[in-house]
């Protein structure tokens, strides 16, 4: 369920224009063809599970300070040990042969680079590595390991953070004679989040000095107060930022405690000087989430992202900046109908570039940097990439472009350089290509149908490999979490696509009623409204799929996760006869339940609109509430549900399950104990994947 807001704007095809109901999507992909991806039909098979899970997963690092090497990671998944293991890579930007940078057993993250020198973070050290000789010296030996690291600009000081006990809500830090209870003992709410019961340790802040990896004595900067930073449950290093004279530090946090805390989003940036020890609000009486503070390489002007309402998670996220001498401040995104990802600024400190979504899609947008922030008009926003791909982030800038990481539903991610002159992308890693040959294609279209309102409704249509439009064949309907979550051309090692028809079936994935891309409207209308026009759009995607001659309408599908869970508990109920299966991950059922035993209530009091005690919202809780339906229930459902999710907790499954069973509706429940809302063990994950496909098998392939 949790989720990040983003925006909408326009669409390239894949390979071929589509023009219908009126509408026309312009041209063909601009997207790259590596050599050695080419398939011979003679050598490929569907992609399966296993192989899915033998691809190495990319992460950008970093470039190296003149721009022409790129530092990567590579994760490969060891499924004896059922564990991935990360080393570092070097390449140049311009292509060619990678170095491997590291080898040692464990997974190694970039801290900075600085000529060829690369500096990392190894087993919770700081080490030191030069290109050049290829000696890792170990720098650091901190007794507690260190963690989300940034070091000054002047490399006289380190930030980190590190868990501090505040709170005895565990019966042995309560009770010190009583070493081997087990209790926890709360007051208030957030006494859970996300997968982890709150022990009353809280992340913190650290200042300490650093001198080649001598570091001395550390200061908690947030005291006894009972707050995160990084935010929980998915903050990290970018909510810490140095100022560029290196005297103070910005950190991130939502100071509420308790009940509070599990109310509101408002995170403020807060200013500490290390020389004073004073703290500032710097986005005080801003009442939603402020994050990802940055400043200018010329380091004159202050950014982050921000979001307007408390409350609201997946609120429009804009890009502000600072003068933080003056003290001025301008929401430069403010006029522009979309919402933000995530932003880096131009070397010469003139332009912002930030990626969003548009339309199905990810791309890379500009605008310029105002030269005065005082009575200055908001500056223009430029779309600079275009094509059916992610851009799903920016590494850095060199003299021909950007270096960026993208996907598209057949490709996981890689390294690419975004030209400026011709604006495409040149592939910089492969890492995959070898495995991708042997892999059979599945083509990717878009699809336009007319929603029940009269509005355009665009949905990714993903076909079988060798697809005959002659033949007939058994369909699945993709029903997208979030709820403000974006179906873009992401690639999942869970919900891939390409997995998913690779089995035979024909996929389409609606942009339905609540995803960023098609502007704020279309994102805000799904809230208060879950089992309305957003299900309504899922029945007009797979009633205007269905009408083709290839797709059989006696072996149609829905399968989703989180509110996509929800929707196949809702569609159950009210789908009258269209689907032979269903699957739901981790969905709510019922919503009275879920909104008592959910951690983050801010959520639930935006979304569904509060309490089910309140009668305004009594609409969420009778006609939107999946358990309401059940009597209608009469299709094979088949139910997962991680022991660790505390998002969907465990008795939403456990319900439906239970349920289905007493009706005598063909089900299975697959409970997964030691996993939280995602499914993130190797093995566990062939698990799911396994039963995912045999239950298709069984109630809808044949």
């Amino acid at each position: 369920m949790h989720k990040i807001s983003w925006i909408g704007a326009f669409l390239l095809i894949n390979n071929m224009v589509i023009a219908q109901e009126g509408k026309e999507v312009p041209q063909k992909v601009e997207r790259p063809k590596v050599e050695n991806r080419v398939r011979n039909s003679r050598n490929v098979e569907p992609l399966s599970p296993k192989k899915l899970w033998e691809l190495g997963r990319v992460s950008a690092e970093g470039l190296f300070t003149d721009g022409t090497q790129l530092i990567y990671g590579v994760s490969n998944y060891q499924f004896e040990e059922n564990k991935s293991e990360k080393n570092l890579f070097v390449i140049p930007v311009k292509g060619g042969s990678a170095i491997q940078f590291t080898t040692d057993a464990g997974s190694e993250s970039v801290l900075n680079v600085d000529g060829d020198q690369v500096l990392y973070l190894f087993k919770g050290q700081i080490w030191k590595k030069s290109l050049k000789d290829g000696n890792a010296v170990q720098l650091t030996n901190y007794e507690d390991g260190l963690e989300n690291v940034k070091i000054s600009p002047d490399g006289k000081h380190i930030l980190f953070s590190k868990q501090v006990l505040l709170k005895p809500y565990y019966s042995t830090d309560k009770y010190k004679d009583l070493p081997k209870s087990n209790v926890y003992i709360y007051d208030n709410l957030d006494y859970r989040h996300w997968d982890t019961w709150n022990d009353g340790k809280f992340n913190h802040p650290f200042i300490a000095s650093y001198e080649n990896g001598k570091i001395g004595e550390a200061k908690d900067i947030l005291g006894d107060e009972p707050f995160y930073s990084p935010t929980m449950p998915f903050g990290a290093a970018e909510d810490f930022a140095w100022t560029p004279d290196s005297k103070s530090v910005l950190y991130v946090c939502k100071k509420k405690f308790g009940t509070d805390y599990a109310q509101s989003t408002n995170t403020d940036i807060y200013k500490y000087d290390l020389q004073s020890g004073n703290t500032t609000n710097l986005t005080e009486g801003m009442q939603g989430y402020d994050n990802t503070p940055g400043y200018s390489p010329d380091g004159k002007l202050l950014t982050w992202l921000s979001m307007k309402t408390d409350g609201y998670e997946a609120d429009k996220n804009d890009i502000y900046i600072q003068d933080p001498n003056t003290g001025l401040k301008l929401n430069l995104t403010a006029h522009w109908d979309g919402t933000v990802n995530s932003y880096t600024w131009s070397k010469d400190s003139k332009r912002i570039y930030f990626v969003a979504p548009t339309e199905g899609t990810i791309q890379i947008f500009e605008l310029s940097v105002p030269a005065n922030l005082k009575n200055m008009a908001l500056p223009n926003i430029k779309k600079l990439s275009s094509g059916n791909f992610d851009i799903t982030g920016i590494v850095g800038e060199t003299k021909e472009g950007l270096v960026v990481t993208s996907t598209t539903m057949t490709q996981a991610p890689e390294v690419f350089l975004f030209n400026f002159k011709t604006k495409k992308l040149n592939p910089i890693t492969s890492v995959n290509d070898q495995l991708y040959s042997t892999v059979a294609e599945t083509k990717v279209e878009a699809r336009v149908t007319k929603a029940t309102d009269g509005l355009d409704l665009f949905s990714w249509v993903i076909y079988p490999p060798n697809f005959d439009p002659n033949k007939k064949y058994p369909t699945l309907l993709f029903c997208q979490g979030g709820p403000q979550s974006a179906t873009t051309q992401s690639y999942s090692f869970r919900w891939n696509f390409q997995l998913l028809a690779s089995q035979g079936y024909i996929v389409i994935a609606p942009n339905r009623r609540g995803m960023p891309g098609w502007g704020v409207k279309w994102n805000e209308q799904i809230s208060k409204d879950w089992g309305g026009q957003a299900i309504q759009d899922y029945l007009s995607a797979i009633d205007d799929i269905s009408k083709e001659p290839y797709v059989d309408k006696d072996r149609l599908g829905a399968v989703g996760a989180s509110y996509g869970g929800y929707s196949v508990f809702q569609l159950a109920g009210v789908h009258e006869g269209r689907f032979k299966s269903f699957i739901s991950h981790c969905g709510l059922f019922d919503m009275k339940s879920w909104y008592g035993t959910t951690e983050e209530l801010f959520f639930a009091n935006h979304d569904l609109g509060g309490p089910y005690w309140d009668k305004a919202n009594e609409k969420t809780y009778t006609q939107f509430n999946p358990s309401n339906h059940v009597d209608k229930w009469d299709t094979p459902i088949l139910i997962f549900q991680g022991g660790k999710d505390f998002r969907v907790p465990i008795g939403q499954g456990l319900e439906a399950f239970q349920a289905a069973q007493l009706r005598g509706v063909k089900s299975r429940l697959v409970y997964l104990p030691d996993e939280n809302h995602w499914v993130l063990s190797g093995q566990s994950a062939q698990v799911w994947q396994r039963e995912f496909f045999s239950w298709l098998d069984e109630t809808l392939k044949n």
